[in-house]
């Protein structure tokens, strides 16, 4: 394996766990009713405009005149959209601790909207260990685009070959190894992540 300059982390379900459907748990309390809710009135890939840079404003405003019966439950997008990140993914802080107090440099690219990303970026401070943050919402670009990879190339100033990127999407995995960066596909396992960077002479 060639030597590594950076580790790039993708963020949702890497570092954070991100369930959507959360948003409503308090609300709609019955499983079967939340999930018609959350695939019929909004869903994940209606979430997914967000992360391509459409503002919450309008998709909730779309989703309203579709559906105005459910309008007070559709802005609990806007209002309680932190509730969707319950907390860490375990094992992978720690990793990034590692990799800090080695020196290695850590950047992030994620798909996230502008919007959600400001609300949540000040409640993780692990992400003070990236050195920049390529947000999909922001540039109006996403993975598994390969528009995406070839900015955050440029912004962090290193050759694709030398940076590791993980992420738990495989279509995103393979957008980045089609563009020759090192690439660690996550399961949810890190244990098997520590393994690969120990094996890569990260750790």
């Amino acid at each position: 394996m060639a030597a590594i300059d950076a580790v790039v982390w993708d963020i949702g379900r890497v570092l954070v766990q991100w369930d959507f459907a959360r948003i409503w748990h308090d609300v709609i309390p019955d499983p079967a009713e939340r999930a018609r809710f959350t695939t019929t009135v909004v869903s994940e890939a209606w979430h997914a405009r967000h992360d391509e840079g459409v503002s919450m404003d309008d998709l909730i405003a779309e989703a309203a005149a579709a559906h105005p019966d459910h309008r007070a439950w559709i802005e609990r997008y806007r209002t309680h959209w932190l509730l969707s990140v319950p907390g860490p993914i375990a094992g992978t802080h720690r990793l990034v601790e590692r990799l800090a107090a080695r020196g290695v440099p850590q950047y992030a690219i994620t798909n996230f909207g502008a919007e959600s990303f400001a609300l949540f970026r000040p409640t993780y401070p692990i992400l003070n260990h990236m050195r920049d943050i390529v947000v999909s919402g922001t540039e109006r670009l996403i993975k598994p685009d390969a528009a995406i990879f070839h900015l955050a190339a440029r912004r962090f100033g290193c050759e694709p070959a030398r940076m590791l990127f993980i992420d738990d999407n495989a279509a995103n995995v393979a957008a980045a190894r089609d563009l020759g960066w090192q690439v660690h596909w996550f399961t949810g396992d890190a244990a098997a992540l520590e393994a690969d960077l120990v094996a890569r002479a990260l750790l």
